[in-house]
């Protein structure tokens, strides 16, 4: 009779391991990596993340956001910091514009001259708002202090 009590204990006690066995297989198995930081799925519109080489992965999710690339010449008069990328990466304006630039990312930024240039704004929170005129005619590359790798152009017309 006492076997037969050891007997069942251990099969409760296998079948509770072999479920216990499963769901660590089925937990593995959803947490693989193909390296693109979201389980291999490519999705559109989704920011970018860190590959195991360091290189950036376009539409994989997760990670670091990509830079986006430049956007066309604008004539406006405001530019906008949003994902990582100054919108539009260059700008053109009449001399004697004021050109505001409001930071739309949830990471702070700035808005510095290129080599020594005319403005320097000090690091914008979400929402911030940084306001430059230009007097002079001339091409004037900026970029963010806190993140390089971001870059525009104010173009200023006679």
């Amino acid at each position: 009779m006492r076997a037969v009590g050891v007997r069942r204990r251990v099969a409760r006690r296998g079948g509770g391991l072999a479920a216990a066995v499963a769901a660590l297989a089925l937990l593995a198995a959803c947490g693989a990596s193909t390296g693109t930081g979201n389980g291999g799925t490519n999705m559109p519109g989704m920011p970018a993340s860190t590959a195991h080489d360091g290189s950036l992965t376009a539409g994989s999710g997760g990670g670091m956001p990509s830079p986006a690339a430049p956007a066309p010449s604008s004539t406006g008069t405001s530019v906008a910091i949003k994902n990582l990328a100054f919108t539009p990466g260059t700008l053109t304006v009449p001399a004697g514009t004021t050109v505001t630039w409001t930071n739309a990312d949830e990471e702070p930024h700035t808005v510095s001259a290129d080599n020594g240039g005319p403005f320097h704004s000090s690091p914008l929170d979400t929402g911030g708002v940084f306001r430059y005129t230009f007097a002079k005619p001339g091409t004037y590359t900026y970029y963010c202090t806190i993140h390089p790798f971001m870059h525009g152009t104010v173009v200023v017309r006679p």
